[in-house]
């Protein structure tokens, strides 16, 4: 993880800052071409700026869905472990907060998370439950594959941003994150049926959705897979 200083560094250069709020403003990862254009630079040196934001730990690198013939382009959005003195919201950040709702509201983990989905839905949802849900956890960090599984659809998470909190308490963390993902299906053709949570070192939990029965709850079980490995 870099430090501090590093992230500084990184952020000192006016253009490089500049980068990194474009992308910290945008609701979807943004590529080269994007920048390239807004800014007026060209594309080698806006992928030596991105280099410098993706070692100091403040934008992640990814690869687009495949659309054609050719390699996915490239594509970038802030880490969300991104700390929130650069002026994004880091993961502990948006967590605090909802660990303050628990305490001031006295409910449950789940119904708060069910009520805070709206903070993490993306800006322009596509209507699809599974894209949709896929989409807002990518934000939160959480690294979503989605597979196509019998009865339905699952996501696994293949990574956990809130690992040292969800390793202390996963009862309570998991429980936010399965409410945030039945609020973010709600409304759609598919509910939350389950969050299988793992080892969050480990990460590899899973999300899975199907279509819904009739006059059914749309409120999904916690199961809790494994022991939390010890430090």
């Amino acid at each position: 993880m870099a430090t501090v200083q590093q992230q500084a560094r990184a952020l000192g250069d006016p253009t490089r800052h500049a980068l990194f709020r474009q992308i910290a403003a945008s609701d979807e990862p943004v590529d080269v071409s994007e920048l390239t254009e807004r800014f007026s630079l060209n594309h080698n040196a806006i992928r030596q700026h991105l280099a410098k934001l993706v070692a100091a730990g403040l934008v992640v690198e990814g690869r687009a869905p495949a659309s054609g013939p050719g390699r996915p382009r490239l594509v970038y959005r802030v880490d969300p472990r991104a700390d929130g003195r650069w002026g994004v919201t880091g993961p502990y950040e948006r967590l605090s907060r909802l660990l303050v709702e628990i305490l001031r509201t006295g409910r449950s983990p789940e119904e708060v998370g069910r009520r805070a989905a709206d903070e993490f839905r993306v800006a322009s949802p596509s209507g699809d439950a599974v894209t949709d849900v896929s989409a807002a956890m990518a934000r939160q960090g959480f690294d979503p594959e989605v597979r196509a599984v019998r009865g339905g659809t699952e996501i696994v998470l293949q990574a956990c941003p809130f690992e040292t909190a969800a390793s202390a308490h996963r009862d309570t963390v998991c429980s936010l994150h399965l409410g945030i993902a039945e609020g973010l299906a709600d409304g759609t053709p598919a509910v939350v049926d389950e969050l299988v949570a793992y080892d969050p070192r480990r990460a590899g939990c899973r999300i899975r959705l199907r279509p819904p029965r009739e006059d059914e709850s749309p409120r999904g079980k916690l199961t809790l897979r494994g022991r939390t490995a010890k430090r």
